[in-house]
């Protein structure tokens, strides 16, 4: 018994230990089993959040980029609001690069920059325009040259990075707005969305624990309320965007007949 528990514990230590919380608040829980121990509950809410944010940025766009490349279409994607997006994470690159700050601080979000240029990309191509879309990756890529050369004042760069989040706000909204109007989500991604949903929860927390009840910390969260609105509307479209799936199938079968 006690081999089997020295066998399982160690590994389940290191893993908390790793992403959770210190040593001495793993004493805390489950030596001296003090469950309530407010500092260590504050650390773990902060590592769990940050966890959070990390998978808003470096994981959500993931399987919308898979979805779009299995099912062969960009349907009910707004092209602003993946614009919006790119410009938001765009600005924070740049402000980290030309700040010095070290890659292990932001690549997490030059990573998510990639995948969401990428994903823009995919849109064009799937929607016929795959030359325009390059054209925009060929801008794009000019733009980002631009805001991190010395041509660029950090003024501006500066400013931009503050008010990234609007940027996120507009993007999220957008996409919201084109999902009413086209009463479907289409092959917007139910996990990408569940999982911005969270990073947007874990800024709202980070951003309290750092500034309080500022304009930051609204601006966040009027961003989240916007990733819980497109949240809602893909469960409340669930059904539908299944049937036109189905219908979709039906067709592509009796074409291949």
């Amino acid at each position: 018994m006690d081999t089997s528990d020295q066998g399982t514990m160690p590994p389940l230590k290191e893993f908390l230990l790793t992403f959770f919380m210190p040593e001495k608040c793993y004493d805390h829980f489950f030596i001296y089993f003090n469950f309530l121990h407010v500092p260590c509950l504050k650390i773990i809410m902060r590592k769990t959040m940050g966890i959070l944010i990390l998978m808003g940025i470096v994981i959500a766009p993931l399987p919308q980029i898979w979805k779009i490349i299995w099912s062969g279409s960009s349907n009910g994607l707004c092209l602003t609001s993946i614009f919006l997006e790119l410009l938001a994470i765009s600005t924070h690159v740049a402000f980290c690069y030309t700040q010095n700050f070290p890659i292990g601080a932001w690549g997490e979000s030059l990573f998510g920059l990639i995948q969401i240029a990428v994903l823009a990309l995919l849109i064009q191509h799937y929607r016929g325009k795959t030359i325009k879309g390059i054209y925009f990756l060929a801008l794009y890529c000019g733009f980002m040259f631009l805001l991190t050369s010395p041509l660029t004042p950090v003024s501006v760069v500066w400013t931009l990075y503050e008010w990234n989040v609007l940027l996120v706000i507009a993007g999220r909204f957008f996409q919201a707005g084109s999902n009413f109007k086209c009463g479907h989500t289409g092959q917007l991604s139910a996990l990408s969305v569940f999982l911005a949903f969270l990073g947007s929860l874990g800024r709202i927390f980070s951003s309290l624990q750092d500034t309080g009840l500022s304009l930051s910390s609204q601006m966040h969260a009027l961003a989240c309320c916007g990733s819980g609105l497109m949240l809602a509307q893909v469960l409340m479209y669930w059904n539908k965007c299944m049937t036109n799936r189905e219908k979709e199938g039906q067709v592509q079968k009796d074409k291949a007949e």
